[in-house]
């Protein structure tokens, strides 16, 4: 196997992972769950389902379903220190993977704002595409 295209972890590093292939622009998601969940609005690449690989020797990995989520999408989450570390909707090809437990420079950048009609009015405007909800 080569050497992966981007590596990460949690917080307390039990959960980490290794991506292998294209990664997508960072799509900044500001739905009411993305909101509660990180306190702000959530930042993913995405990575090809083969494309992940985990790491997780404690099996402390948790998928916890999106309540309010229009396609059924699950947060994944290390159960030891509440890291977010990953999106996945069924039927997916691919997993969302927040940026944030990306580990070094990346050369990622910002692709566009969805569900940018639920934004925070204290959240800043820029120059991204903002596309409403459920059009992207």
């Amino acid at each position: 196997m080569s050497a992966p295209t981007a590596t990460g972890r949690c917080v307390c590093g039990a959960v980490s992972y290794d991506l292998q292939g294209d990664l997508r622009g960072i799509l900044v998601c500001h739905c009411v769950e993305c909101r509660r969940y990180h306190g702000t609005s959530g930042a993913y690449t995405s990575v090809t389902r083969e494309g992940l690989t985990l790491r997780d020797p404690e099996g402390l990995l948790r998928w916890f379903p999106g309540p309010q989520s229009e396609t059924g999408g699950e947060r994944g989450f290390c159960s030891r220190c509440g890291s977010s570390l990953l999106w996945r909707e069924p039927g997916s090809a691919t997993y969302s993977v927040a940026a944030g437990g990306l580990e070094g420079a990346t050369g990622l950048r910002i692709a566009q704002h969805i569900w940018d009609d639920h934004r925070a009015d204290w959240e800043p405007v820029d120059d991204v595409p903002r596309i409403p909800r459920g059009t992207a």
